[in-house]
């Protein structure tokens, strides 16, 4: 286990202490106002709603598709189209209309992302924003990062979330470290409204599910509210079962209108056998070997050892006082913890690492891997929020400091593994014992100090202008060992001008670092990787529907990046990402919905250690995506409440080699759904790929394709009371 370093955290909690006993006078006389005012009759003004923009908050469920306002893009409450930069909302009536039970199931929509990029994954949230990779380092939950590095990390599960925000583009500004791509904010389901739901599913492959989502307020000042979900049985892939289950207990406590204190919890726990599709040849996924393909349901790893165990816990706080001058303090906290034990056997190419077939068994190589991983993490974001007026500039201010603390104790190991056959495999042969590579302590710390302010004046134009500064300590003892030090300056500029009629072009440009983990005999401690981003854009919001249309153009480089071979590794990488991305949200009428997304990319490789990849495109990732969903409810006659939703994803090609010799085919998915709803009880059918198409998500490299998801129809029934 690696211990927490008891310095920073000591002062930390000092200054959280300093800053209670500042606020408890003033929480004290809040509360005996309130015990006096408690007799007294509430009146309420006349409240007005005027579609998606005023009727939510950052946080609250969102009515249909169509989001109104975001903290993801500026920290502060903003309406999506304010913020300068692209910014895509996935609220909780989305998720469960396309019956999405995964984050990267629910992205599938969303312009820019590339989600899934290597199949079906149980227990990671694959997505890539931009061309880039955001899996382990743009992935936050309420603000907060989600950093994970190797095989350190947190899952979360989609049934605590009440939304899934994308913020495309550069965006260390705000955050410190990031993805350069863009982050995904995860938003997780809060105290308020009372809400009492249980629901039940079943898939075609017999994983079951049991939710359960129950809150109110016990009283003016407190609200509570319990989120859960256990799941079990079979994948789409042989041997692949397990259990899982996640608990999220919060509550919320306002003793009056200046404090709130908001208490996020969560409990995780996975047990299960990996699934199969992935790591499998070009060869014989793509294109035909001599025998054919490999079966889609194939799971290569020897069942009698796999193992795959998650526990994991997480412990925060939002605080929030405001001040009597239009002020806001604001304290975000998290502590995580989580302890992962991997054990896999897994293919990579064919008999002697070959990418083809040798032998007329039609052998896999194998290799035999494990892993012994425990992290500990902690994040604090203390933000001073405050409104003025100068001359005719209106100002929203905000002032930040944060630090993160990322340790983590981590063992791989791996050995030799027998053959196994791609045709017909044989399983229980005995495994070589696995000796470590990595035994490693590692610590990375990150300090930042940020300033924004949003300027509005002049009737519709917006300025948003940003500074951060971060330093960042990582230290790693053991095997291998190194320790670094560095300080990054990041910034940005927009410019924006609403119309009256809802159309707001904007133009903005941004710089960004992401701390980069590891050391090389050829380069030292690795930099940050670093680099700037320009987008320009338009979002309109007409005013006579409720929808929201954006559209954006971003110029995207990425410096720094490590290149070359293990243990020779140079920080001489540069890939630029510029593209299009277009976006439609509506709630056309109450009973008709609609998401629509397209997105064309065009990444470049414009250095690399090995000369021969400049001018190439990075694997992986689509050049061309495109998809549209649209969902449609009877509101009248004897039908009403019966739902239909259908959607089509189209999945362009991609390459599987950084030296573009080889191409993996574009592929169009089509989703079902059919659902019905009477007074507090209702039922739906989501079918994901209706007719089985069969194709390969993706390729890093000619070793290790993975086949997409194939079909996945899954009944659900829910409750409420």
């Amino acid at each position: 286990m690696v211990a927490i370093s008891r310095k920073p955290l000591i002062r930390i909690l000092l200054n959280g202490t300093a800053l209670a006993a500042l606020l408890l006078p003033a929480v004290t006389q809040a509360r005996d106002a309130l015990a006096q005012e408690a007799t007294a009759p509430a009146v309420l003004g006349p409240i007005t709603v005027e579609g998606s923009k005023a009727a939510d908050t950052a946080t609250s469920p969102l009515r249909g598709y169509v989001p109104g306002r975001t903290a993801t893009g500026a920290k502060t409450d903003t309406p999506l189209e304010e913020v300068p930069q692209s910014v895509s909302v996935i609220g909780r009536e989305e998720m469960d209309d396309r019956g999405a039970q995964k984050v990267d199931e629910a992205l599938r929509y969303t312009p820019g992302v590339f989600a899934q990029p290597f199949g079906q994954d149980t227990d990671t949230n694959w997505m890539f924003i931009r061309g880039f990779q955001a899996t382990q380092s743009g992935v936050y939950q309420d603000g907060l990062q989600l950093y994970s590095y190797g095989f350190g990390g947190q899952f979360v599960d989609s049934y605590t979330l009440e939304r899934i925000e994308v913020l495309r583009g550069a965006s260390s500004v705000l955050y410190g470290g990031s993805n350069p791509g863009g982050l995904v904010n995860y938003v997780t389901r809060r105290p308020g409204e009372t809400v009492r739901t249980v629901e039940a599913g079943i898939n075609e492959h017999g994983n079951a599910h049991l939710g359960l989502d129950v809150g109110g307020a016990v009283d003016p000042t407190l609200s509570y509210r319990l989120t859960g979900r256990i799941a079990g049985g079979n994948t789409s892939t042989d041997f692949a079962d397990g259990f899982r289950g996640t608990v999220s207990p919060s509550f919320k406590w306002s003793p009056n209108d200046a404090n709130s204190l908001t208490v996020l919890t969560n409990y995780t726990d996975i047990d299960e056998t990996h699934n199969g599709g992935a790591f499998l040849p070009y060869v014989g996924t793509v294109v035909d070997a001599p025998f054919g393909r490999i079966d889609r349901t194939r799971n290569f790893t020897e069942p009698g050892i796999d193992t795959y165990r998650r526990r994991q816990v997480s412990v925060g706080y939002e605080f929030e006082h405001r001040f009597d001058n239009d002020l806001i303090f604001r304290q975000n906290a998290r502590y995580g913890y989580s302890r992962v034990h991997e054990i896999s056997v897994y293919p990579y190419g064919y008999s002697g690492f070959s990418a083809a077939p040798t032998d007329p068994n039609n052998l896999l190589s194998r290799i035999n891997f494990e892993h012994r991983t425990e992290v500990n993490s902690l994040l604090i974001d203390n933000q001073l929020e405050g409104r003025l007026q100068t001359g005719a500039v209106a100002h929203t201010a905000l002032a930040g400091v944060d630090y993160k603390y990322f340790a983590m104790d981590q063992v791989q190991m791996s050995g030799s593994a027998t053959p196994i056959s791609a045709t017909n495999p044989v399983y229980g042969a005995p495994q070589d014992l696995r000796s470590a590579y990595i035994d490693q302590e590692l610590t990375m710390r990150q300090l930042g100090v940020y300033v924004q302010d949003q300027m509005r004046f002049g009737g519709g134009v917006l300025v948003t202008l940003n500074g951060r500064y971060d330093i960042v300590s990582t230290d790693a003892d053991g095997t291998p060992a190194y320790d670094g030090r560095t300080g990054k300056l990041s910034g940005r500029a927009g410019l924006a001008y609403e119309f009256a009629n809802g159309l707001t072009p904007y133009v903005s440009a941004s710089t960004f670092f992401n701390p980069v983990l590891g050391s090389s005999p050829v380069a030292g401690v690795f930099k940050p990787e670093s680099g700037r981003q320009y987008e320009v854009g338009v979002k309109y919001r007409p005013t006579w529907m409720d929808g929201l249309f954006t559209a954006a153009l971003f110029d995207l480089t990425r410096t720094n990046v490590v290149t070359g071979a293990f243990n020779a590794e140079t920080q001489l990488g540069e890939v630029n990402s510029r593209g299009l991305e277009l976006e439609a949200k509506a709630n056309i009428t109450p009973g008709l919905k609609a998401t629509a997304a397209f997105t064309a990319l065009d990444l470049d490789i414009k250095k690399d250690a090995n000369p021969a990849l400049v001018g190439k495109t990075p694997y992986v990732v689509p050049q061309v995506q495109g998809s549209a969903f649209l969902d449609y409810t009877i509101q009248e006659s004897a039908l009403a409440g019966l739902s239909v939703g259908g959607g089509v994803r189209y999945v362009g090609s991609s390459w599987a080699d950084n030296e573009n010799t080889l191409k993996v085919p574009a592929a169009t998915v089509f989703d079902a759904r059919i659902g019905y709803k009477r007074d507090n009880w209702g039922a739906k059918l989501s079918v994901t790929n209706l007719f089985d198409k069969a194709y390969v998500a993706s390729c890093q490299t000619q070793f290790s394709c993975g086949y997409a998801e194939g079909r996945t129809a899954l009944l659900t029934v829910n409750l409420s009371w």
